[in-house]
């Protein structure tokens, strides 16, 4: 090794390719920590690799810099679970591939995962990619029973969230038929995988022409490639016009959903037929892809390096669990490819429940926008309106029309009214109830600050008590996996540490906090009184100052700390409590204090319905409620009042499982996509980092109005 090449530095790469460098995240994806475009000459000693995109001529450049400097060169390409919508949209990439030797999809030389299926270890060059910290290199991976196991494990979760190289497109359903049915995968025209997968110009038409006579009973379905649904690019088949039993999709449709439909595959080179032998159908392929001629596929083209033979579950650990590197959706940092399935699912999961027409009622116009985030799901509709007969018409005319698809009802909060409750019940369906969610955002609602989570509840209400809701049915039925417990106390132990509650607030002054020695602290937080969930769920204490007497009246000698609403404190609702009052009830008033140093400083809590109970049980503090929250009657609280439908007895992790793991949706606002209450806790946490120490409660009111402003301005909603 010359003296040049001793300061060679792998964490620093170079590229060509300003569309490498646009890529968000491009520096964790390939494990670098500086990426340099176009880098001069006297640069190159510095460098560890260069890197250029597939196998397209604009690697030129690339190739021969490597080559003139003695540098590896990698070439990088999507990954197999690449992103929840269409790269060609913009759709952030969460899986890459890097590879020293040629690329996976190019079978005119051999692969780093080529090398790997037919020898079962790595090629020695691969030394030059990138470690990936959070997946170690293995020898023999492919023969170890961890790795397998972990294959098996992830193909199985794959099947059942129907996962894809992306994944924005609804199930599609065909029609009816006795007769079995065949796919036929187009692709788009000039890929590269069809030329080096060692197609020719007339392989598509031979394939179609071999599906037409091999299955003479079957009926013939062309499946459009996504890029040219989205109108970005053209097709190899679909252009043409077919008649008889051969019919064009030319629309999205979940890939896993389509191919359960089907009793047989044909491709060329697609990712398609990987995931057709991922749902047990048989392939027949016209081209070369990384799966042919392992023994796993019907190949009408010989590939003769290929001798090994190999499983399901080889094949798909090789390609998705070694060849490719993954970043965590939420931090960006690099991670398995289970923590990326994990992400997909959720997505697929959200987008399933908000499919069909959605008409939402009592939506303020500020909150619309990010609603649409909430609801959004390929293929839906989302009618914001005030009056109950355009839902009813457009039932109508469904009906009539044997239209596929379902129409709901949502509403904000309790507000509904008769004619409302009226068309659900024609509808033969539940009122479905929109909430903010228990970990909310940095400032208030009232200032127009997206939420980062929300409740979409199909039974009530988590603050109702007097209707049953999803909250509750969780809380009274499920089952919570040893996975999930462990989960939520990891989740406590977050949110505890980083100080995160519903709004996270500036810290403010510090408590003054002249409580006597052994004398007892008690947190009182104060609410707005015609909040909803006062209405709904107190009897006979139902304002801030009826609360402070109660307490007063049971604990004469306690340090009482009354912590006042921040909307109420803001100005924006009302929940005032009269300074003579305060003198007498309360040892301490705070307005602008921070919560968490309340909750660290008190003994116990009281509360009429407020969050503030829950976050105190976080905290291990004990709690006593005179109202019916959500979390009162699970046998965590002293409550005032008996619930005869709550007769479960939950652990504190079990109720925060139910909470904060199984009841909200999430949603990262950097992305635009819903994600985990970890990344919330996590994104929450750094925006206070980056507002120095939190969110001013009170404020000039032409200074509220501009943030107000900048709140409803600087939301963007992002399509799936």
């Amino acid at each position: 090794m010359n003296q040049r090449t001793d300061k060679r530095n792998p964490a620093r790469a170079a590229t060509f390719s300003r569309g490498i460098l646009r890529i968000p995240g491009i520096e964790a994806l390939l494990g670098v920590d500086v990426l340099e475009y176009a880098p001069s000459a006297h640069r190159a000693p510095e460098l560890g690799w260069v890197v250029g995109w597939g196998k397209k001529a604009n690697t030129a450049c690339a190739r021969a810099y490597a080559a003139r400097h003695a540098l590896p060169f990698l070439t990088a390409e999507d990954g197999f679970l690449r992103s929840t919508g269409l790269g060609v949209r913009g759709g952030r990439p969460f899986s890459l591939l890097l590879d020293p030797l040629g690329i996976y999809y190019d079978a005119t030389q051999p692969s780093a995962l080529e090398v790997l299926l037919e020898t079962g270890s790595l090629p020695p060059q691969w030394k030059w990619v990138p470690a990936n910290p959070a997946e170690p290199v293995l020898a023999q991976p492919l023969e170890n029973p961890g790795v397998c196991s972990r294959a098996e494990a992830l193909m199985e979760r794959i099947r059942s969230a129907n996962l894809s190289k992306y994944n924005h497109a609804p199930p599609v359903d065909l029609p009816p038929t006795d007769r079995p049915r065949v796919l036929v995968v187009d692709q788009t025209a000039g890929d590269l995988s069809i030329v080096l997968g060692l197609a020719g110009p007339t392989s598509f038409s031979d394939m179609l022409a071999a599906a037409l006579e091999e299955n003479p009973e079957a009926e013939i379905w062309i499946k459009t490639h996504p890029d040219v649904v989205a109108g970005k690019k053209r097709g190899c088949l679909s252009a043409k016009r077919f008649e008889g039993r051969v019919h064009l999709l030319g629309q999205d449709a979940n890939p896993l959903h389509l191919l359960r439909q089907m009793t047989r595959v044909y491709t060329v080179s697609s990712q398609l037929g990987f995931e057709a032998l991922l749902v047990g159908r048989p392939v027949t392929c016209f081209g070369a892809p990384f799966y042919a001629g392992w023994g796993l596929t019907e190949d009408r083209v010989p590939i003769a390096r290929r001798t090994a033979r190999r499983s399901l579950t080889q094949v798909f650990a090789a390609a998705y669990l070694i060849y490719a590197r993954y970043v965590d959706p939420g931090t960006g940092a690099p991670c398995v490819a289970e923590r990326v399935v994990e992400h997909l699912e959720t997505q697929r999961r959200r987008y399933e429940e908000n499919q069909g027409t959605l008409y939402c009622f009592g939506v303020s116009l500020w909150k619309r926008r990010y609603v649409l985030a909430f609801l959004r799901s390929p293929g839906n509709r989302i009618v914001f309106t005030r009056f109950a007969w355009r839902a009813r018409r457009a039932a109508q005319r469904a009906k009539r029309a044997k239209e596929p698809g379902s129409i709901h009802l949502l509403t904000w909060g309790q507000r509904h009214h008769t004619k409302l409750k009226a068309l659900a019940e024609m509808l033969g369906q539940p009122l479905w109830r929109m909430e903010d969610g228990f970990l909310r955002s940095v400032g208030l609602g009232s200032d127009f600050t997206a939420p980062a989570s929300l409740v979409v509840d199909k039974q009530g209400i988590y603050f109702d008590p007097t209707h049953p809701s999803d909250l509750e049915s969780i809380l009274s039925q499920a089952r919570f996996l040893p996975e999930e417990l462990q989960r939520a106390e990891l989740l406590r132990q977050n949110i505890v540490n980083r100080e995160i509650t519903k709004y996270n607030f500036s810290a403010g002054p510090p408590l003054r906090m002249a409580a006597e020695a052994g004398q007892q602290v008690v947190l009182v937080p104060g609410q707005v009184e015609d909040d909803a969930s006062i209405q709904l769920g107190c009897r006979e204490v139902r304002t801030n100052l009826g609360l402070l007497q109660a307490v007063r009246a049971i604990r004469p000698h306690a340090y009482v700390i009354f912590k006042e609403h921040p909307d109420v404190v803001s100005g924006n609702r009302k929940g005032r409590v009269p300074p003579e009052h305060l003198r007498v009830l309360c040892d301490e008033v705070v307005r602008e204090g921070s919560l968490p140093e309340c909750l660290r400083s008190a003994h116990e809590v009281h509360t009429m319905t407020s969050l503030v109970g829950f976050e105190a049980l976080l905290r291990g503090l004990p709690v006593y409620t005179y109202g019916l929250p959500f979390y009162a009657g699970w046998g965590l609280t002293y409550d005032k009042y008996s619930f005869f439908r709550r007769n479960r007895v939950l652990s504190l992790t079990e109720l925060i499982a139910g909470c904060l793991i199984r009841y909200p949706r999430y949603i990262n606002w950097q992305s635009g996509e819903f994600t985990s209450p970890e990344d919330v806790i996590i994104q929450l946490s750094r925006a206070v980092s980056r507002s120095g120490k939190g969110v001013l409660v009170r404020m000039p009111w032409l200074l509220r109005q501009v943030r107000k402003l900048k709140n409803l301005t600087g939301l963007r909603v992002h399509d799936p």
